[in-house]
């Protein structure tokens, strides 16, 4: 079971929950982050932070699909962006909105950093999801 949880005290967050809370037992999968390549490891939307973020979210889908979880599961991310401009953060961050992950809402960090691990990327989303149980049967094994 997941609690989120919207602290009266805190400002009203847009479309995500200040925490996430489970049940001690609950199974949960710590993705790595999820990076705008296509299935042959090739670079989607150069130059295109949306385009790789909407990359980034359906490759998203197939890591939790690999663990048996999806979007509506997911507990926290954080949002990694090679920009300083608020203005590139609110397009990425729509896109989050748009996919699915805000449903929950889940617990979020959107970032602004200098580089990424690969060449000409600008997007990474980091999550960690539960696996809802009698689900995680249909995770694919190594």
């Amino acid at each position: 079971m997941i609690q989120r949880v919207t602290s009266p005290a805190l400002f009203p967050p847009p479309t995500y929950s200040h925490a996430s809370v489970v049940e001690a037992g609950t199974r949960l999968a710590f993705l790595a982050g999820s990076v705008p390549l296509d299935a042959d490891g090739e670079l989607v939307g150069a130059g295109d932070p949306v385009r790789q973020a909407e990359q980034v979210i359906a490759n998203l889908r197939e890591q939790l699909r690999a663990v048996g979880s999806d979007l509506e599961h997911v507990l926290a991310t954080d949002v990694y962006v090679v920009s300083g401009e608020p203005a590139v953060l609110s397009a990425v961050w729509e896109v989050v909105e748009a996919s699915g992950l805000s449903v929950g809402p889940h617990a979020s960090t959107l970032l602004g950093v200098a580089c990424l691990g690969y060449t000409g990327q600008l997007v990474e989303i980091t999550a960690t999801a539960v696996v809802p149980e009698g689900r995680e049967q249909e995770a694919v094994r190594p």
